[in-house]
């Protein structure tokens, strides 16, 4: 492995210059007797936002659609009997207004204008005619146009331009797509295909077949081409699609992959996958959670963090998160997320029992955060000589009630570190005990700096760090150690 990789950064999210434990997170919208944990859990967020300051946070289970915009415990639902909480949605304006427009292929489709939900069927005001508007599972706008994918068929639905209502256009894609299957999602992608830099209109099916349209008017051969056809695996749930800059990426049977990759390579190259650092993890975890709801990624810009949510069951999840400015890969555990979702530039996720606000404070509702790393193991110029190690100083950065366990691991062994622990004392001063203008006040990680005892003997060498604290942040800088080498035998 290269010396700047990691065997295990669990909870340690990998800054350019280091790593650092997690922050916290902190429930946002609570249960209120088993609204939420008896219907299922939050199974989407929706953030609706009209670009003018009025903004607001949905939640959605099996039964209702739920205000989640002030935190507290759970209401009455804003709009009720439902049947299914797995909703797809969007924002789209139009002059007659700002609206967040969502679809689960069960239920009547929700339009909300920023007062008012209204479901909608050929009889509503707007209406939509010229389809059964519960099967509309998916939605995408594209070039001021809405679109929709019917459930299990090769069918696309589109409206008339600026318009959230209206006689629905049928764009079939049976004879486009020759495997079969059925249309799982639709974006929109940002590249230059000979014409300049345009928006093109990408479907996907269950298959792993994508087209790539361009054009405004689907009506008119002369303003619609076909730009491509491709491969790619087979998408992993309907919020396998999500916008990273001008790309798009998607969740498939591959791992993590930016279409822009899949355009210029063979489906067989793993290493065109964002995921392909992790990509046995991947393999993995698809193999053994592929059918389970709630796979999604998320772009967390302030963060830079890109979140790949992996549901083991309806209760729990772990996620992988990629630094989205050096592509380091890291896992998160103690966050069981059944969706995620960006609003006001905080990110937040639901679970079997509440909306959680992530990223946040330095624990997880009061509980610790546990983290464990051990970088790759290093031979130190010499595969084959043994090394005798007696000495180790963890350069870390921490405070008073952080546990630290560390330890040096030889040759592969990936176990838990049973050297030192580090139990940080603060620098700072105590308000009414610490003299004015000569204590240190706090605010600032103390920093460890001690060589500690780490014995041990192997022809490979990894430092070990396991950390848990529900009051401190930890950091991780750098380690030296003294070792001993011994002869070629």
């Amino acid at each position: 492995m290269d010396v700047r990789d990691a065997v295990i950064l669990e909870n340690f999210f990998p800054h350019p210059n280091y790593v650092e434990l997690r922050s916290g997170s902190s429930n946002h919208l609570t249960d209120s007797g088993s609204a939420i944990s008896g219907n299922g859990g939050i199974q989407t967020l929706m953030a609706y936002n009209t670009g003018s300051g009025a903004q607001k946070l949905f939640a959605a289970n099996t039964i209702a659609i739920y205000d989640a915009t002030s935190a507290g415990s759970i209401g009455a639902g804003v709009v009720t009997s439902m049947t299914s909480g797995r909703w797809q949605y969007i924002n789209f304006s139009t002059t007659g207004g700002a609206y967040l427009y969502a679809v689960n292929g069960a239920d009547k489709p929700q339009l909300y204008d920023g007062t008012n939900w209204t479901a909608i069927d050929s009889g509503s005001t707007p209406a939509i005619t010229g389809v059964t508007t519960t099967n509309l599972i998916h939605v995408n706008a594209f070039k001021n146009r809405i679109w929709f994918i019917e459930k299990t068929s090769l069918k696309a639905w589109y409206l008339p331009t600026s318009a959230v209502g209206g006689a629905a256009t049928l764009f079939d894609f049976r004879s486009i797509f020759t495997r079969g299957g059925y249309l799982m999602a639709m974006g929109t992608w940002t590249l230059d295909a000979g014409y300049g830099m345009d928006d093109h209109a990408v479907f996907i099916t269950s298959e792993g077949e994508v087209a790539v349209y361009r054009g405004t008017d689907p009506a008119s051969a002369a303003t619609w081409a076909l730009v491509g056809k491709f491969q790619v695996g087979a998408p992993i749930g309907r919020r396998c699609l999500a916008q990273y800059g001008s790309d798009l990426a998607v969740i498939c049977k591959d791992g993590l992959i930016l279409l822009s990759k899949a355009l210029l390579t063979s489906q067989v190259n793993k290493a065109a996958s964002l995921t392909d650092k992790i990509l046995p993890l991947i393999s993995d975890d698809l193999v053994s959670y592929g059918s389970t709801f709630g796979w999604q990624v998320l772009l967390h810009p302030i963060g830079d963090a890109l979140l790949l949510n992996v549901p083991e069951s309806a209760t729990a999840a772990h996620q992988y998160v990629m630094n989205t400015i050096s592509g380091a890969w890291c896992k998160f555990t103690g966050w069981n997320a059944l969706c995620f979702e960006r609003y006001n530039d905080n990110i937040y996720f639901g679970t079997s029992s509440a909306v959680v606000k992530a990223f946040t404070g330095v624990a997880d509702n009061s509980t610790n955060i546990n983290g464990n790393a051990l970088q790759a193991f290093n031979y130190l110029g010499k595969n084959t000589a043994l090394k005798h190690c007696t000495m180790m100083r963890p350069m870390l950065g921490m405070d008073i009630g952080a546990g630290i366990l560390v330890g040096v691991n030889f040759d592969f062994d990936t176990s838990d570190p049973s050297g030192s622990p580090i139990l940080p004392t603060s620098a700072a001063g105590v308000w009414d005990t610490g003299t004015w203008d000569s204590a240190v006040w706090g605010g600032d990680l103390t920093i460890s700096k001690n060589w500690l005892h780490a014995d041990g003997i192997g022809y490979a060498v990894a430092p070990h760090i396991k950390a848990q604290t529900k009051v401190s942040r930890v950091v991780w800088y750098a380690t030296d150690l003294v070792y001993q080498e011994g002869n070629v035998l």
